[in-house]
């Protein structure tokens, strides 16, 4: 029999994995893509969850979760963690794809890193077997790592999987794990929690405020990850570029209506009103954005460029820079 593994990159998940491929079970990873993996940290979830799949020598399957969890993030049925994860509901979700994967490749279980008691949202007894039947999926779940204190399973009780050679790892310590990884040689793996910007207070912030606003969509779910936030009005959301690297990516934004600013008279970061503006919005991130341009210098008025995306329009604004109560009114980030 073949099993699918929910690989996040973690090392539940690859310990999980490889405790299966142990028993000469044929496996197959798959990572869910969403709009809020942390694709450009050194540590993605993404790429190492790619490596991981290559360190176990199995076949990877990536899947793409786009606008339908972004229904779901915005109205959670179970609500969120101590940031705005909907961790069951996610999970929920994760199961039912991955039963339709399971039968596209001729699978009959599938594994994933979860261990009893370790995250409290959605690995206590009673939360797993309730996204088990909501899934749709009882009987078909294996969490290797925690199997002994859990029910056994289907395959389990069909004798394809020797429950003697699970495990009973429970709670938040990860002594076992670590111990487990130095013996199979796992050298890299995520944190805990890491790999969704939901769990991470900033990003959760930005998250809030597209749904306070009804601009939780894509586009701007793409840029969770670039530059420091501003909300100016209803409308108006304002990015600021925190470095060369952020600068280029926002100048690549493509939306048509976006509106980007530069100072001409110094070097300095760019902005972008991603949904455009009114006047007065654009010459609010004006002055925000010549806060940044001129911080330490003693200007007392700064020329901003600013340009339409797919359009012709352009000028140039003169504003002084916002004062630092005012701008920190209007970060969208709480300060830690």
């Amino acid at each position: 029999m073949k099993a699918i593994s929910l690989l996040s990159g973690g090392l539940d998940s690859i310990l999980a994995a490889k405790l299966i491929i142990g028993q000469n079970i044929d496996v197959e990873a798959v990572y869910f893509h969403t709009p809020f993996c942390d694709c450009n940290m050194p540590q993605a979830s993404c790429k190492i969850s790619r490596k991981s799949a290559d360190l176990l020598k199995v076949p990877f399957h990536k899947v793409e979760l786009e606008e339908e969890f972004l229904d779901m993030v915005r109205n959670p049925k179970h609500g969120y963690g101590k940031n705005i994860n909907p961790c069951i509901d996610c999970r929920i979700m994760q199961f039912k794809k991955a039963k339709e994967l399971m039968r596209e490749l001729g699978a009959g279980f599938i594994i994933t890193g979860e261990v009893l008691n370790e995250r409290p949202m959605s690995q206590r007894r009673p939360a797993m077997e309730n996204i088990d039947k909501e899934a749709g999926v009882q009987g078909l779940i294996l969490r290797p790592l925690s199997a002994k204190m859990l029910k056994e399973t289907m395959p389990e009780k069909e004798g394809v999987v020797d429950r003697k050679k699970l495990l009973d790892i429970e709670g938040r310590s990860r002594k076992r794990q670590i111990e487990l990884a130095k013996f199979y040689g796992i050298g890299e793996y995520l944190t805990p929690s890491g790999g969704c910007l939901l769990t991470y207070a900033g990003s959760s912030d930005k998250v809030r405020d597209l749904i306070k606003y009804s601009q939780l969509t894509m586009a701007h779910a793409r840029l969770l990850k670039l530059g420091r936030h501003f909300r100016l009005d209803e409308k108006a959301k304002f990015i600021v570029g925190k470095d060369d690297a952020e600068n280029e990516r926002i100048s690549a934004i493509k939306e048509s209506g976006a509106i980007f600013l530069n100072a001409q008279d110094f070097p300095g970061p760019m902005g972008v009103l991603p949904d455009g503006g009114s006047k007065e919005s654009v010459e609010l991130a004006a002055s925000v954005l010549a806060y940044y341009v001129n911080k330490a210098g003693d200007a007392q008025s700064l020329n901003i460029a600013y340009r339409v995306s797919g359009g012709e329009t352009k000028g140039s604004i003169a504003v002084t820079k916002i004062t630092k109560p005012l701008l920190d009114g209007l970060r969208v980030t709480r300060q830690i």
